[in-house]
């Protein structure tokens, strides 16, 4: 999925028309997942969770996502994001934030190096990404404050094969007003080193055209990524691009699950996608199942022009599935097995205390320390555990806390956090009760 929009709606009319449509998308997923007879393993989420960055926006957003987990029989730790142009606060862009901004757009790769490897000028460019830093942070999906790309997720399709889930932030210099072509993604994001057995599929919110470094970046990609998934320009599209023998690269633009407008061309979107092994040809498969809706039904059905004519099934020439290690005899129904996931720690913003990949019941915390506890509940919370004095006047940033979290977790207090967690909840729930 990508562009769910929250918090875009102003009206009460096209609230309710919305949030009917996110309630049929629930049910839709369902009811094609069953069909598969079989549990998804995961959801992803190309950017735009909000509209505004706020944290009711995202609060919004963490109930529903938990209710398509459920719908879908996946677990609501393995959903996978990167943020759009809408999951920037823009009232925190300052003057010197935009004058940092547009000098990046000015000078490139070698200003926003520059501000990236100063410990301040960093927290400037990130400021405007705090709601959004605590939520994907709840996920494992931390911003990598560095400017790198944070390669977090490898999933195992067949022995000695693997598919890695890279994020990229291609709104790391998204400013007021943002033009076609004036982005950058910065060289720290878009250089990654291939592994011999492991394809990559690259997840970005902006298609290349927004980049000025669009021309590189391609050349990375065509040469190191098997598919791109973008969001954006809420048109879906296909595209199979051959470019060498025996090596393809799939570009999917997921269209817009709430666009700002409903006609037409823009409507609600999502797809359904299996990432699979071919053994015939040792390449990766990418089965699509376009979702859209009907505008005459007011329903979700199978976008089949979509394909134009395609196979649903499409087998992509994959160089470096051929360069690792001959894959093992296929276990026994192994392809009727759930992959499993292996979250990788980040090497910039996770812990040094501890290894983020760590046991569901620590990333089931993290999430809602995280994601379910506004920044003032969170330091109320590290105050009553004696992680920090009460009299601390200086604000705590998301990379501060992800620490302090480490910290408590390798201390093995994970259950007095939780409990904690637990008290500030009822506590809220109680407030609003009032």
């Amino acid at each position: 999925m990508s562009d769910i929009h929250f918090g875009q709606e102003k009206d009460g009319g096209r609230i309710t028309i919305n949030d009917d449509a996110k309630e049929q998308l629930l049910q839709d997923a369902a009811s094609e997942i069953a069909k598969l007879d079989t549990n998804a393993t995961g959801i992803i989420v190309t950017g735009d969770i909000a509209y505004s960055a706020k944290y009711e926006e995202y609060e919004k957003a963490g109930k529903w996502l938990d209710r398509l987990a459920e719908g879908i029989g996946c677990s609501r730790l393995d959903i996978q994001m990167v943020p759009g142009n809408h999951d920037i606060d823009r009232n925190a862009i300052t003057p010197i934030t935009k004058f940092h901004l547009d000098a990046i757009r000015e000078h490139g790769d070698s200003m926003l190096d520059m501000l990236l490897d100063d410990d301040v000028q960093r927290e400037v460019l990130y400021e405007r990404f705090a709601a959004y830093r605590d939520f994907s942070s709840g996920y494992g999906c931390a911003l990598d404050v560095g400017g790198a790309y944070s390669a977090d997720v490898v999933v195992t399709v067949a022995p000695e094969r693997t598919v890695r889930f890279v994020h990229l932030n291609s709104a790391l210099i998204c400013s007021l007003k943002d033009d076609e072509g004036k982005l950058i993604l910065g060289a720290r994001q878009r250089v990654f080193t291939p592994i011999d057995g492991e394809e990559m599929v690259v997840l970005v919110h902006h298609p290349l055209n927004w980049l000025q470094d669009s021309d590189e970046a391609a050349r990375y990609f065509k040469s190191r990524a098997r598919v791109i998934i973008s969001g954006h320009e809420h048109f879906p599209s296909l595209t199979i691009m051959g470019v060498e023998d025996n090596c393809d690269l799939l570009m999917l633009a997921a269209g817009a699950t709430a666009p700002d407008d409903v006609d037409e061309k823009y409507t609600y979107k999502y797809n359904i996608l299996t990432f699979d092994w071919d053994d015939e040809s040792d390449a990766l498969a990418v089965t699509i199942n376009p979702r859209t809706w009907n505008f005459e039904m007011k329903r979700f059905e199978r976008d089949t022009p979509f394909l134009e004519g395609r196979s649903e099934r499409n087998v992509l020439g994959s160089p470096n599935f051929r360069k690792g290690a001959p894959p093992a005899k296929p276990i026994l129904g192994m392809r009727d097995e759930q992959p499993q996931a292996q979250p990788v720690a980040n090497p910039v913003t996770g812990s040094k205390e501890v290894d983020f990949s760590m046991t569901e019941d620590v990333r089931l915390v993290r999430l809602r320390f995280f994601r379910d506890i506004p920044e003032d509940g969170r330091r109320r919370i590290l105050v009553g555990l004696n992680v920090i004095p009460a009299d601390l006047t200086d604000r705590l940033d998301n990379t501060i806390e992800q620490r302090f979290f480490g910290k408590l977790v390798a201390q093995g207090r994970l259950g007095e956090l939780s409990a904690a967690i637990d008290a500030a909840i009822l506590e809220s729930k109680s407030g609003d009760d009032e």
